[in-house]
């Protein structure tokens, strides 16, 4: 029988070889095994579609790879698309053999099989083949379409990255990252082939603008001030990719450099991805403040997993008392595993009574019936009110624990797994320390010498930048990083009012022309400015009959009819250190008496306002210092940092805005004004277009108008007129006498608001 199934299958074998008509020797050592993995997947019509397009690339003059590829990959890819996809996708590779982009088919192969499983449909995959067909015709170089005289450089890199991209964004976000790159980079072949490779910074953050879930770039600076105000801690996060999760499955960890943690974290089981990244950091601080490491050497490996397991319980126990609003998050994140999931007969129990132990000494609600899960989370709980009890006392009882449940079936290869990850814990690696240290042992409690820069502030906040040739924005493109202004002597302050006192009194009468007169009484209050006797009488009588009394006995009063909130951003780049024309104080030293000024008129009016400077080195370092917060009082702590101001560096404008509308656009006002003092043009060392920044500062206005904030700019550079127009419009005034700046800024702070 098989020497005829043999003979019969030879012919056929045959035929399906010269159907293919292919002379490569490689191709005729794997066609066999090909056929055999295409004929129970396609059918019949299929195989002549396969074999017909399999021709068509041998004889394309490409060489033998592309047939090679095709042959291996296809019948999966029309396992996952469908047969019908194959024209389709033979029509797209017939359009780059035509065009000057002949050696992106093998990477577009290549990555068929991938791509396909992430689009899953011919009508997304086709989708995804326009994109790429437009890609092709606006990044190849002539107006013939695709018809052209030179390859498009990125194409290759695009078809190589394309499983990667299409596991972080929905194939709309695809389009826009490409649409992006085709903008900005069309016309500049290795810049192109940098950005569709994944090599320039520009690519990375715009492929993060248009990822699903929590990133953590977004949210570093809320997550350090999480760690610095809720544990005192201050660490560096070293994001790793999720791109090689399938691969080797990397858990967060912490070393010499800082906290590893994922670079997106997605909603599960209703905890957010940003309270996933607080779990992930609760449980690594838990073990930097309460973990004692431990030798590791006379424990067996299963010794050391159940050691592991009760200690990260330790630290979370211990995180929740401190901190109990962490239950909710722990207990959502942590599995419960169901108490006959695992058939201990045929498959190794270990992890499986081991999650179960963990769940039942954090869920004081949980469900087990198994005695020695209740024993052992009685004897964690007994330990633990005795104190804080020790990474030494957990691997005792863990030992304990092991001795006590150990089966001959924890040895079966086949381990049970699912519901016992933990996916917000660390890997450990800190917990144990060695008796002979090897290379890639680090032992937990060793002094660490960290080679770092030290961080003195905050972490930086980025800004997008508008790109007007382009016409696109720049996403996170500006590093803003900002400080409290260093103090100085309040008296300078005070001896520069005293010094226009006759300036001062002339204001100050216009000033009580706007100070609103009608106040409005505001009733029912538990703590004002004086007692309402009505509401008090009435509660008197409701005490004395033995009625619970209304304790908003109290009320206050607010002035209606002006309600405004002001920002004074000041620009301080070097250029400010020049002496004024006809004066022998420099125009930093005029500006703080304007400044001064100001403050003290809006002081007097009660308007509640901030003060900010800021100067830049790059795009890379925009310093904003605040001199003055809303919340504060004009005081000589106030005056002290603005008797210290400094110029130096450039004048970033734009990113500066933003970022003083971001604390302007949070306060609770009917009018709320930014007053931009500069005494030039935006420009900075690392942008040779001198429009760039300009443009982009016009945009700032537009976006901070949108937020109803009203911009308005004192320009001290006598040739302004060239460009301020053009960023704000009519809101300007310049200021070409530049020693009338005392006397004239505070008058058009009230010209702007009366």
């Amino acid at each position: 029988m098989t020497q005829a199934n043999t003979t019969y299958e030879h012919p056929l074998m045959k035929a399906y070889r010269e159907q293919l008509s292919c002379g490569f020797p490689q191709v005729a050592e794997v066609f066999e095994d090909c056929m055999a993995e295409a004929l129970p997947v396609l059918s019949r019509e299929g195989i002549n579609a396969y074999l017909e397009y399999a021709r068509f690339l041998c004889k394309m003059g490409r060489g033998v790879e592309p047939v090679l590829i095709f042959l291996e990959e296809w019948p999966s890819i029309a396992a996952t698309l469908g047969e019908p996809a194959l024209p389709a996708i033979a029509d797209f590779i017939r359009k780059m053999w035509k065009s000057p982009n002949g050696r992106a088919i093998v990477p577009f192969l290549q990555s068929l099989a991938a791509t396909s499983r992430r689009l899953h449909s011919q009508e997304q995959m086709q989708d995804y083949m326009d994109l790429a067909l437009s890609f092709m015709e606006r990044t190849t170089g002539s107006i013939h379409g695709i018809h052209t005289t030179f390859a498009s450089p990125g194409l290759p890199e695009f078809f190589k990255q394309s499983p990667y991209l299409l596991n972080q964004v929905s194939i709309a976000g695809l389009k826009n990252w490409v649409e992006y790159g085709i903008r900005n980079y069309g016309d500049h072949p290795e810049r192109q082939r940098d950005y569709f490779s994944m090599q320039s910074a520009d690519s990375r953050a715009m492929l993060q603008k248009e990822r699903h879930g929590t990133l953590l770039v977004d949210n570093e600076r809320k997550l350090d001030l999480y760690l610095r105000g809720l544990w005192r801690e201050d660490a560096r996060f070293v994001p790793y990719s999720l791109k090689f999760d399938e691969l080797r499955k990397p858990v967060p960890y912490y070393d010499k450099l800082g906290i590893r943690l994922p670079d997106v974290f997605d909603d599960r089981n209703g905890v957010a991805g940003i309270d996933r990244y607080r779990a992930v950091l609760a449980h690594i601080v838990g073990h930097r403040r309460w973990t004692t490491a431990v030798f590791a050497d006379n424990y067996s490996p299963f010794q050391r997993m159940t050691i592991e397991f009760l200690e990260d319980s330790r630290v979370e126990y211990l995180a929740m008392r401190q901190y109990p609003g962490l239950r909710r998050i722990f207990m959502a994140l942590h599995p419960a595993p169901a108490e006959d999931a695992c058939d201990p007969e045929k498959e190794s129990a270990v992890r499986h009574r081991l999650a179960m132990l963990s769940r039942a000494i954090l869920d004081p609600n949980h469900a087990y019936k198994n005695p020695h899960v209740i024993e052992f989370a009685q004897r964690f709980h007994a330990l633990m009110a005795q104190g804080e009890s020790s990474t030494q006392a957990m691997a005792d009882l863990a030992v304990a624990f092991g001795a006590k449940t150990r089966r001959q079936s924890d040895q079966l290869p086949n381990i049970h797994f699912k519901d016992t990850e933990v996916d917000y814990r660390d890997d450990n690696r800190q917990m144990w320390k060695f008796i002979e240290e090897g290379d890639e042992e680090e032992a937990f409690d060793q002094q660490r010498k960290i080679e770092l820069e030290e961080i003195t502030g905050l972490p930086p906040r980025h800004y997008a930048e508008w790109d007007y040739n382009s016409q696109t924005y720049r996403p996170d493109w500006v590093s803003v990083y900002e400080a409290l202004h260093p103090q100085g002597n309040a008296a300078e302050i005070d001896r520069l009012l005293a010094k226009n006192a006759a300036l001062a009194k002339r204001l100050k009468r216009m000033l009580d022309l706007l100070k609103p007169q009608d106040k409005v009484r505001i009733r029912y209050q538990e703590e004002g400015s004086e007692l309402d006797l009505d509401i008090a009488l009435r509660s008197l009588i409701d005490f004395k009959s033995g009625s619970m009394p209304d304790p908003r006995i109290n009320m206050s009063h607010k002035t209606s009819g002006r309600d405004i909130a002001v920002m004074l951003l000041l620009d301080l780049s070097e250029s400010l250190n020049e002496k004024a024309s006809g004066s022998d104080q420099t125009i930093l030293e005029l500006s703080q008496e304007a400044v001064s000024l100001l403050a003290w008129a809006v002081d007097k009016l009660g308007d509640s306002f901030a003060i900010g400077g800021f100067h830049s080195n790059t795009r890379h370092d925009v310093r904003y210092l605040h001199i003055k917060g809303y919340s504060e009082r004009w005081d000589d702590e106030v005056k002290g940092r603005l008797a210290a101001m400094e110029a130096a560096y450039s004048t970033r404008m734009g990113a500066a805005m933003r970022h003083a509308a971001h604390y302007l656009q949070a306060q609770k006002a009917d009018k709320k004004l930014m007053l931009i003092l500069t005494d030039g043009e935006p420009s900075d060392v690392d942008t040779k277009d001198e429009r760039l920044l300009i443009e982009d500062a016009r945009q700032a206005v537009k976006e901070l108008d949108q937020k109803g904030i009203y911009t308005y700019c004192i320009n001290l550079d006598p040739k302004a007129d060239e460009y301020v127009a053009d960023i704000f419009g009519k809101q300007y005034t310049v200021i070409d006498n530049i020693q009338r700046l005392p006397e004239r800024l505070p008058q058009l702070f009230i010209a702007l608001t009366k």
